[in-house]
């Protein structure tokens, strides 16, 4: 296996290993078999699979009607799609009715890249935290990716799962241990805190090695747990250092930038924030990733000129 994986693959072999540790897991899909690099399920289970077709409504109610019957239900299909097109059926009959299914959005962000915005998914985090009682993840590695989903199968609730499409690199050793709600502190720093998800935390591991080079100190802070989140925490983690930086592929509304914005105002403290990630009223534009984020000042190229200016006033 090379050092980079797919999440959706992590997504499947999860699942492989539930089933096969006796849990009652059935995935649901709307025709999202390639998406969901969902095959080797389909070949060692195929009698655990519901393909609805390219009806996410219903994919969404027939996940619940599953948990009903005391079945795990998954669903796997694109994010867009699922938060988007489904939106009133996550909200009543998943939250609402605090049934256990868990969503996987995939190809989240901006993963589809030149299919624009009906693709892109750059607003779950920001729908789902209005939605009282879900919990919401998004993995920044492949391994924080196959505790998260352990947790989340083991949890009895609902959960909404940011995959990204990029296949990532590790980012944490073999002592990692993922614990709900915990912030992951990846680098310390007293300059700027670069404050991340899902697949930019790379971008702000890359940012933090090349300040380093010119002499500012920069932490990474991994939010991987969303919801839950320890604030307090969090804050302290903010505190150790002069500068914040949130970077996201989402918009600036909603996700990592608001969390933070809403912890260091909430607690009075007046550390400078700059939010990094698709700006309010914009869309991300159609285009490769590379030069999408590029564009979006959220490559670490993009976050270095950031923190150079907020760190030095240039």
């Amino acid at each position: 296996m090379s050092n980079a994986e797919h999440l959706a693959s992590v997504m499947v072999a999860q699942f492989i290993k539930a089933v096969d540790n006796g849990m009652d897991l059935v995935p649901v899909l709307a025709d999202s078999t390639s998406t969901a690099k969902i095959g080797p399920f389909i070949a060692r289970f195929p009698d655990r699979i519901v393909n609805v077709g390219i009806a996410e409504q219903t994919m969404v109610g027939t996940a619940v009607g599953l948990s009903i019957g005391g079945k795990i239900a998954v669903t796997c299909n694109a994010a867009p799609f699922l938060i988007s097109r489904a939106n009133e059926q996550v909200k009543i009959d998943v939250c609402y009715n605090n049934c256990n299914v868990k969503l996987f959005g995939l190809n989240a962000g901006a993963s589809y890249g030149p299919l624009a915005s009906t693709h892109h998914s750059i607003d779950d985090i920001a729908v789902l935290r209005g939605f009282g009682n879900i919990q919401i993840f998004a993995p920044s590695s492949p391994e924080e990716c196959r505790q998260i989903i352990d947790y989340a199968l083991a949890y009895v609730g609902p959960v909404y799962i940011r995959l990204d499409g990029k296949a990532l690199p590790a980012l944490h050793d073999a002592g990692y241990r993922f614990k709900p709600g915990q912030i992951d502190a990846l680098r310390r720093g007293g300059d700027v805190a670069l404050v991340a998800m899902g697949s930019t935390v790379h971008e702000a591991v890359d940012a933090a090695g090349l300040l380093a080079e010119q002499g500012v100190s920069a932490a990474v802070i991994n939010v991987s747990s969303i919801r839950p989140c320890d604030t307090r925490q969090l804050l302290a983690l903010l505190k150790e250092s002069k500068k914040v930086i949130t970077l996201e592929e989402h918009n600036i509304n909603g996700g990592v930038g608001s969390l933070v914005a809403e912890v260091l105002a909430e607690a009075g403290c007046a550390i400078p924030l700059v939010r990094l990630g698709i700006g309010d009223g914009e869309y991300a534009i159609a285009a490769d990733r590379t030069a999408m984020r590029a564009h979006h000042g959220i490559d670490a190229a993009g976050v270095v000129r950031t923190a150079l200016r907020v760190c030095r006033g240039g």
